[in-house]
C-alpha cells in the first residue's frame, strides 16, 4: 500500500492548493506564493499531513527541468539581439552591483565567504514569473519600465547558468580555490559547446523527420527523450539537470517547431512546477519564522532597499526619468523563483543549513507577496513625491526642437506613433513626438525627427512640446496610469486641446471619459468592429449602413458592445437583409458562366437574381439581352435579394 502513497500525496497537494490558489487569485497574489503556502500548511510545520517527501522531490526535480527548458525556448538568439540595449547593459550591471552590495551587507552580519556568495547570488535574482504576469495583465510590457524590467529579467534568467556551475565549488567544508572554479567552468563550457554543436546538427533533422509522421504521440515522446536525455548528459558531466534542460530549450528556440513544442510542454511544466514550489514550502519552519521575525524583517527591508537603489541608479543614470526608474526599481525588488533551485542545491552541497534556509525562504516568500502591491502603488507615490521635477526634462539638450503652432503632439514612438508621424509628415501637418527611450530619441534626432525626450506626466515637458498652442495630442503608449495622469494635466494646461487616446482595455474608457479625453480607441472593441464589418460585408449589407452603425457604437462609448443584451436596434438588420441589394461579380476563367448566353444560364429562374449590366473592357452593356454571351474577364452587376445574389454567385463560381 505504501508503494502507492505518492497518489495520496498528489491528491492531497492538489486538494489543499485549490482553495489556497482561489484565495490568492482574489487578492491578486502570484500562484507561486500560493503553492509555497500549500507546502507550509501540509508540511511538518503545519498540519503534518505529508510525511514522506522523497517521491514528491523527484517530481519537483522534473518541474525544475521543464521550467528551465521553457526558459531556454524563450531565449532565441534573435530575441536576445532585439533586446540588446537593455539585456547587455542593464542586466549585467544589475546582477553584478546587486551581488557586490548584498555580499557586503551579509559579510557585515557575519556570514562566511561561501554562504555570503551563495545568498548574494540569490539576492541578485528577481521573479520573472510574477513581474511578467502582472505587467502582461496591466498591458505595460511595452512601456519604458516594462522594457527595462524584461531586459534585466532575461539576463537574470541566463545568469542562473553560471551560478549553478559555481555551486559545487561552494560546498561546505571545502576551500574556495580560484583555479578549481576556473577548471570547473572550462569543463562545463566544453561540455555545453559539445552538446550544442551535436544538437544543432542532429535535433532539427530529427524533429523534421518525426513531424513528418504526423503523430502527436510520437512527437511528444521524442521531445521528452531529447529534453531528459540532454539534462541527464549534463548531469553525468557533473553539471546540473537544469543547465541541460536550458540548453535543450535554447537549441530548439530558433527552429520551426518552437511554438508547437512550447504548447506541448506548457501543461506538464505547470503541473510539475506546482510540485516544485510545494516541495520548497514543505521545508519552511513556521516556528523559525516566528522566532526570527526581527532578523527576517531586517533582511527583507535590506533586500528591498539594496535592489531598489541599484536598479533606480542604473536606470536613472542611463537617461530615463525618475518615475520610470522608481517603477522599475520596486518591480524588481523581490527574489525570484529560481532562488528555490539554488536553495535545493545549497542544501544538497551543504552550503547552508536548515535554519539559514528557513530564514532565507521566509524573506523570499514575503518579498514575492509584496511585489503586486509595489507595482500597483509605486506610480502614484512617484507622482506625489515628484509631480513635475525639472530633472525629468531635457536640461537644455532639446534646444533643436522646433517651435510649433496648431500642431499634433504624439506621446510615444512605438508602432502607432511611427505610423502617425509618417502620415503627418507626408500631409504636411506639424507635429512633435515625446518619447522616454533615450536611445530612440538620439537615433531619431540624428534623422532630423522633431522628437523630445521626457515624461508626458510632467508639466515642463508638455510645455516644452507647446501644449498651449497644440491642436491635437495623441496617446500611443502602453501605460494606463501615465496616460490618465497626462490627459488630466494636458486638459488643464490647454482646455481646447483635442485628445485621442489608444487603450488596450475597455475598463479604461469610463475613467478617460471622466478626465475629458475627447476620443478613446480601445483596441479590444476596435478589433470587434473590424470583425463584424467584414462579416456584414459578406452578407451584402450596404457600406453606408455599416459605417453608420460603427459611428453609433463609437459615439456611444462602445456601450452597444459592452451591454449584456447585445441589442442592435439602431441598425434593423433583418429589415435591411429583406431588401434587394446590388453586387458585382468578376467572371473567372473556369466559371460556369464563361461562353454561355444569358438565356442559356437561366439565372433568374435558377437563383432569383438578375444581371443588370455587363462591364467589358471599360464598356458598360446595360440591360443586356438574353442572347448576350458572357466572356472571361467580364464584370457582372447583379441585383436581387441577399439570398438570390449569394445563390447566383455560388452558381457562377462552379465549373458546371
Amino acid at each position: 500500500m505504501d508503494n502507492f502513497s505518492v497518489i495520496r500525496d498528489l491528491t492531497l497537494i492538489l486538494a489543499v492548493s485549490l482553495p489556497v490558489l482561489f484565495l490568492f487569485r482574489k487578492i491578486k497574489v502570484s500562484p507561486v506564493v500560493g503553492y509555497l503556502i500549500t507546502g507550509i500548511l501540509i508540511g511538518p510545520s503545519g498540519l503534518h499531513l505529508l510525511k514522506q517527501t522523497g517521491q514528491i522531490e523527484v517530481m519537483a526535480e522534473i518541474g525544475i527541468i521543464l521550467l528551465m527548458f521553457s526558459v531556454g525556448l524563450e531565449f532565441s538568439l534573435a530575441r536576445l539581439l532585439r533586446m540588446k540595449s537593455f539585456f547587455i547593459v542593464f542586466g549585467p550591471l544589475q546582477v553584478i552591483i546587486t551581488f557586490i552590495a548584498s555580499y557586503f551587507v551579509l559579510h557585515f552580519i557575519g556570514l562566511s565567504l561561501q554562504t555570503g556568495i551563495f545568498f548574494s547570488m540569490i539576492a541578485a535574482l528577481s521573479s520573472t514569473a510574477i513581474v511578467l504576469k502582472i505587467y502582461t495583465d496591466k498591458g505595460i510590457l511595452d512601456a519604458p519600465h516594462g522594457k527595462v524590467a524584461v531586459g534585466i529579467l532575461v539576463f537574470q534568467d541566463i545568469a542562473i547558468i553560471p551560478m549553478l556551475l559555481v555551486l559545487p565549488l561552494l560546498r561546505g567544508g571545502s576551500e574556495l580555490v580560484l583555479s578549481a572554479v576556473l577548471l570547473q567552468l572550462v569543463i562545463a563550457v566544453l561540455v555545453i559547446i559539445s552538446i550544442v554543436a551535436l544538437s544543432r546538427y542532429i535535433v532539427p533533422r530529427l524533429l523534421f523527420a518525426v513531424s513528418g509522421m504526423r503523430s502527436r504521440e510520437v512527437f511528444t515522446a521524442t521531445l521528452i527523450v531529447l529534453l531528459l536525455g540532454t539534462a541527464y548528459c549534463t548531469h553525468l558531466a557533473g553539471i546540473s539537470f537544469s543547465i541541460g534542460a536550458f540548453i535543450a530549450g535554447f537549441i530548439i528556440a530558433d527552429s520551426d517547431f518552437a511554438t508547437e513544442i512550447a504548447a506541448e510542454i506548457l501543461p506538464m511544466r505547470d503541473i510539475f512546477n506546482s510540485l516544485f514550489f510545494v516541495s520548497a514550502g514543505l521545508l519552511l519552519s513556521v516556528s523559525a519564522l516566528i522566532t526570527e521575525i526581527t532578523l527576517i524583517a531586517t533582511l527583507l527591508g535590506s533586500l528591498i532597499l539594496v535592489k531598489a537603489v541599484v536598479v533606480f541608479a542604473i536606470v536613472r543614470f542611463s537617461g530615463y526619468p525618475s518615475r520610470t526608474a522608481a517603477i522599475s526599481a520596486f518591480s524588481l525588488a523581490q527574489i525570484g523563483e529560481f532562488a528555490f533551485i539554488l536553495f535545493q542545491s545549497g542544501l544538497q552541497y551543504n552550503i547552508i543549513n536548515a535554519h539559514s534556509y528557513n530564514i532565507a525562504l521566509s524573506v523570499v516568500i514575503l518579498s514575492m507577496t509584496l511585489t503586486p502591491f509595489f507595482i500597483e502603488f509605486i506610480p502614484y507615490i512617484a507622482d506625489l513625491i515628484n509631480p513635475a521635477s525639472k530633472d525629468d526634462g531635457n536640461n537644455g539638450e532639446n534646444s533643436t526642437v522646433k517651435k510649433l503652432q496648431n500642431h499634433v503632439i504624439i506621446a510615444g514612438y512605438g508602432l502607432n506613433g511611427k505610423n502617425l508621424a509618417r502620415v503627418l509628415k507626408e500631409t504636411g501637418i506639424p507635429y512633435i513626438i515625446i518619447e522616454l527611450n533615450p536611445d530612440t530619441v538620439k537615433s531619431m534626432r540624428e534623422q532630423n525627427e522633431n522628437i523630445l525626450y521626457g515624461d508626458i506626466t510632467k508639466t515642463n515637458i508638455l510645455q516644452k512640446a507647446g501644449i498651449q498652442t497644440a491642436k491635437v495630442m495623441v496617446y500611443a503608449i502602453s501605460d494606463p496610469h501615465s496616460t490618465r495622469t497626462s490627459v488630466a494635466l494636458a486638459k488643464k494646461l490647454n482646455p481646447s486641446l483635442h485628445t485621442i487616446v489608444r487603450t488596450r482595455y475597455v475598463t479604461e474608457i469610463e475613467e478617460l471619459n471622466r478626465l475629458k479625453a475627447d476620443y478613446v480607441i480601445p483596441e479590444e472593441f476596435e478589433t470587434s468592429l473590424q470583425i463584424f464589418s467584414r462579416v456584414l460585408q459578406e452578407f451584402h449589407i450596404p457600406m453606408n449602413i455599416i459605417l453608420r452603425q460603427i459611428n453609433v457604437i463609437r459615439q456611444g462609448g462602445y456601450e452597444l458592445l459592452r451591454s449584456e443584451d447585445g441589442s442592435i436596434s439602431p441598425m434593423h438588420l433583418m429589415d435591411i437583409i429583406a431588401k434587394s441589394v446590388t453586387e458585382t461579380y468578376f467572371v473567372e476563367e473556369h466559371s460556369f458562366a464563361v461562353d454561355k448566353a444569358i438565356k442559356e444560364m437561366d439565372l433568374r429562374v435558377k437563383t432569383g437574381a438578375t444581371i443588370l449590366s455587363i462591364v467589358r473592357q471599360d464598356t458598360a452593356i446595360n440591360n443586356p439581352s438574353g442572347n448576350e454571351v458572357i466572356r472571361y474577364g467580364d464584370v457582372l452587376v447583379l441585383t436581387g435579394t441577399h439570398q438570390a445574389v449569394d445563390n447566383a454567385i455560388d452558381l457562377m463560381q462552379s465549373s458546371q
